[in-house]
This record gives structure tokens, sequence and C-alpha cells, in this order.
């Protein structure tokens, strides 16, 4: 049996998270994502970064070196030491504004509404976080942009399965394994 290594991509709440977690459900395999990695665990989160070297230690202790797996989240600039793993890339494109709803659904879900609305203690945090995320199609701030990923994916010697984020989670864990099938 070949082996069944996948990396979903994308910006941040196209719903690389939700598929990667569907994907490896339905394959009866391990789902992994970058935060999880990339994130030192902290209370309240995201405030600390790994360093790269101990995000792929972790990674390649964790799961790596396995034959099926699912890998969910952004790679850019650290993670192309994985690149020769990958059996195939899939990336989600998701229109702006539904991502950014989903951002602000998650934020509010993840810390509480109160936290999250003018006044509260993540408010600041969250806002400058959407503002962020905003830009990844025009590019015009610093990190993960479509144009930064395009260019990466433009580079992959795997697969590459381009599919609508918008589309419902059940839809494109169906494309997906037609593509790993084929």
């Amino acid at each position: 049996m070949r082996s069944r290594r996948i990396h979903i991509a994308g910006a941040s709440r196209s719903g690389v998270t939700s598929l990667g977690r569907a994907l490896a459900s339905t394959l009866a395999s391990s789902h992994h994502d970058t935060d999880d990695y990339f994130w030192l665990p902290t209370t309240p989160p995201y405030r600390l970064q790994r360093d790269a070297a101990e995000r792929l230690r972790l990674m390649n202790e964790m799961f790596v070196p396995r034959a099926d797996w699912v890998l969910s989240g952004a790679l850019d600039g650290w993670g192309n030491e994985l690149i020769p793993r990958f059996d195939l890339v899939v990336f989600l494109k998701t229109p702006l504004d539904i991502r950014m709803q989903r951002l602000r659904a998650r934020e509010a879900a993840h810390f509480g509404d109160e936290a999250v609305t003018p006044g509260g203690w993540r408010h600041e945090e969250t806002e400058s976080f959407i503002e962020w995320a905003s830009h990844y199609e025009d590019g015009t701030r610093e990190g993960r942009s479509l144009v930064r990923q395009e260019a990466w994916l433009a580079g992959l010697p795997c697969p590459v399965l381009r599919l609508d984020g918008s589309r419902p989670l059940s839809e494109l864990v169906v494309q997906v394994c037609r593509a790993i099938e084929a």
C-alpha cells in the first residue's frame, strides 16, 4: 500500500484545519496542525513561538516518519524540509468575506464574546489578528500571503489539488479522496 501524507494549506480560516480533521477521520489517519507545533502552550494561547528547529524535531517525533498522516496549517518559511514527504498538497482558497466571518466566530467561540468585543481583554489582539489576516490576498502585510503561497505551491514536487474552501466540508473530503485514488 502506498503512503498517504497530505498537507492542507490556505489562508487563515479558509477551512484548512476543519478539512484536515475530517479527512484524517475519513482515512482513519492521524491529523496534526502546524499551530500545535508552532506555538508554545501558554494561557492565553498564541503568545510565544517555538524555535523552528524545535517545531520540526517535535513533528519528526510525533508523525513525519509514518506512512499516513494529514497535516493542516502554514509551514511558511520554516517547514520546507517536510516538502519531500508530501504525497499531495491541498490548497484551499476561500473568499475574504467568508474568512473574516469565520475568524470573528472562532475568536468569540474560543475566548468568549465579552473578551473579543470592545473593552474585552482579547479585543485588541483579535482586531489586530483580523486586520493582518484580511491582507492575505493583497499581500500588504508581513507573513503569509497569497503571492507567497502561490510561489511555494509552484515549486512543489508533488501534485497540488486546489479547492474552494467555501464548499461544504463533506464535498471537499470527497474531492480529496478522489484525488488520492487517482
